[in-house]
């Protein structure tokens, strides 16, 4: 005897639920995505208005065609209010990546990602000591060089350069950092900066 199995309202023939269509957006609804995006990320112009463009064509505009809402008045709108600011986001997303021991290179490709002007990338280029501190701290982190349990040999060593320049950093600090003698003088050649 096959027991009664009933599909609950709501699943498909398998159990799976099905996906309500999202309701499109109207103008209030387009705002109120956009505070909340601003209320919980930092973010710089570009990306709140790639945010805004993808909400508009996953959910669709309610009304008329020809009165498709301009997101990108909208973002000048919160960067006219302060909700957005490209400066102070450069400042905190560059000192966060620093302070994680990621170099130069790194930090303006990431800036550069979200949007970030080029003479606001410049403006918050970190200078020589936060530069050294932060390959200081990828090799602490990552315990590379003079901070892991034995010295490299050759390949292992090319690897953590490898990995160094990846994170950003340039090529004299990688290699300052990785063939300093000891912790000791790893640490001095970071505090010996000239900024």
């Amino acid at each position: 005897m096959a027991a009664d199995r009933r599909i609950p309202s709501g699943e498909g023939a398998r159990g799976e639920r099905r996906r309500r269509e999202p309701r499109p957006l109207d103008p209030a609804q387009l705002e109120a995505l956009a505070l909340a995006y601003v209320a919980r990320f930092a973010t710089s112009a570009a990306k709140l208005e790639r945010y805004l463009v993808r909400k508009l064509r996953e959910r669709g505009w309610e009304g008329e065609a020809d009165a498709q809402p301009d997101a990108a008045a909208l973002v000048e709108r919160f960067v006219a209010l302060g909700y957005v600011d490209d400066a102070a986001y450069a400042r905190a997303r560059s000192g966060g990546l620093l302070r994680r021991g990621y170099g130069p290179r790194r930090i303006g490709q990431d800036l550069g990602a979200a949007g970030i002007a080029e003479d606001l990338r410049e403006e918050v280029r970190p200078g020589e000591a936060p530069r050294r501190a932060a390959a200081l701290a990828l090799a602490r982190k990552r315990r590379f060089g003079p901070f892991g349990t034995e010295r490299p040999d050759p390949a292992r060593r090319e690897k953590q350069i490898a990995a160094m320049l990846r994170a950003g950093h340039m090529l004299a600090d990688v290699r300052a950092v990785i063939d300093a003698a000891g912790q000791e003088a790893a640490e001095e050649w970071a505090a010996a900066s000239e900024d």
